[in-house]
């Protein structure tokens, strides 16, 4: 892909993010001094995360991705959740479905902190579920697998979080 088309791929995440975050930076600017807060943080402080959030207490991840890190997560929004065929989601929350859930949600996360400008310059990244996850730009388009990336570069204390509008799903 040329120079010129990832540039082009970066300021349309970028603007993006701004948009979709600046709620966020606004709740932050009160003159507060608080430590970053880390990514199961931000995604518990969004109510557009809270299925996802519900999916890592199911699946005792919160406290592994609260940890040191850093990790870069594709989170899917509660919409991206609701795109499932009907019944997914309540079955992979049972307790004798964690291990399939844990598999899904740990195929989200690549160890490292992976920021939008170096996303668009890969190919491929390894979860933490051991699967590759295909990585793409198309038009202007950061995908993941079928995903499309939204918004970049949530910055946490131990990690970064992209947000994709589809729950992506390992080969294995």
């Amino acid at each position: 892909m040329k120079i010129a088309g990832k540039l082009v791929a970066v300021a349309t995440l970028c603007t993006v993010f701004f948009g979709a975050t600046s709620g966020y930076a606004a709740h932050h600017e009160s003159g507060e001094s608080k430590a970053k807060p880390t990514i199961v943080e931000i995604a518990a402080g969004n109510p557009d995360f809270s299925t996802l959030v519900a999916a890592l207490k199911a699946a005792g991840l919160v406290e592994a991705l609260s940890g040191e890190g850093p990790f870069t997560v594709f989170a899917p929004t509660n919409e991206a959740f609701g795109q499932l065929p009907s019944g997914t989601l309540d079955m992979l929350l049972l307790p004798e479905n964690k291990e399939k859930l844990v598999a899904i949600l740990t195929y989200h996360v690549v160890a490292g902190e992976v920021m939008a400008a170096d996303v668009v310059t890969l190919t491929e990244a390894t979860s933490l579920e051991g699967d590759t996850i295909d990585i793409s730009v198309a038009d202007g388009t950061v995908m993941v697998d079928e995903a499309s990336v939204v918004a970049t570069d949530i910055e946490g204390s131990n990690g970064v979080i992209h947000v994709i509008d589809a729950v992506i799903m390992p080969a294995s």
